[in-house]
């Protein structure tokens, strides 16, 4: 059961200078062993839905970034008005990671595009967010 109202979501596809993705890994043991994910996470009240892409990349990956693309939003389930919100992240500072206690298990990894995008078809995502979010930067790559 729901603990209330679904919130609003936003995700985050960082990419370096070098074009390396920002990459996650954790073990979710009622799914069966580890997968990736991006940084990103629920919004909360008082933010809008890039301050929350830009808090859960802060956080989860240690990382500010300069320029901010969005790469739109989609409804997270059928049943819920909330809509997760995808972004591209670039010109990147790198800093430590913020983890919750719940995050502690959180691997940070730098991956080139092909290799995350050949993950998204090995099913190595768990959640749909982020390979959405990794195809949408990648067939619209930005002009940098």
């Amino acid at each position: 059961m729901s603990d209330g109202p679904m919130r609003d979501a936003s995700v985050v596809v960082a990419r370096n200078a070098d074009g390396l993705v920002a990459l996650l890994s954790a073990d979710f043991p009622a799914h069966g062993g580890e997968y990736l994910f991006l940084p990103g996470g629920r919004r909360e009240a008082d933010e809008t839905a890039l301050e929350c892409a830009s808090r859960e990349l802060r956080e989860e990956a240690g990382v500010t970034a300069q320029q901010w693309r969005s790469l739109g939003s989609h409804a997270i389930t059928l049943a819920s008005r909330a809509r997760v919100h995808l972004f591209e992240a670039r010109d990147l500072t790198l800093g430590p990671q913020e983890l919750t206690e719940a995050e502690q298990d959180f691997k940070l990894m730098w991956w080139p595009m092909d290799e995350a995008l050949q993950a998204v078809h090995e099913g190595r995502f768990l959640l749909p967010a982020g390979p959405l979010a990794l195809l949408l930067a990648e067939h619209h790559p930005s002009e940098v």
